[in-house]
């Protein structure tokens, strides 16, 4: 079973649990849960938003401009789906 099955079949499953049912998968995932809602308390990821806002701020990173990621974004686009 692909991944995409699974997450559809658990957002399924979520959506139409009762609330015993919600509660003991939440409970089971509950750590995981407040890590990813959290993510500013993670040092790793604080530090590396740190970085890269140091290099856009100090001209080492250029970035690129919105309508540049819009390019980029449609012709990633065009390549996977053809549209």
């Amino acid at each position: 079973m692909t991944t995409t099955a699974i997450r559809n079949k658990l957002y399924d499953y979520i959506r139409n649990a009762d609330d015993k049912k919600l509660h003991a998968i939440y409970n089971l995932l509950e750590n995981e849960v407040d890590r990813v809602n959290e993510w500013w308390k993670d040092k790793q990821i604080v530090a590396e938003l740190d970085t890269r806002y140091n290099s856009l701020e100090s001209g080492e990173d250029k970035g690129i401009t919105p309508d540049e990621l819009k390019a980029s974004i449609d012709k990633a686009r065009q390549k996977k789906y053809g549209k």
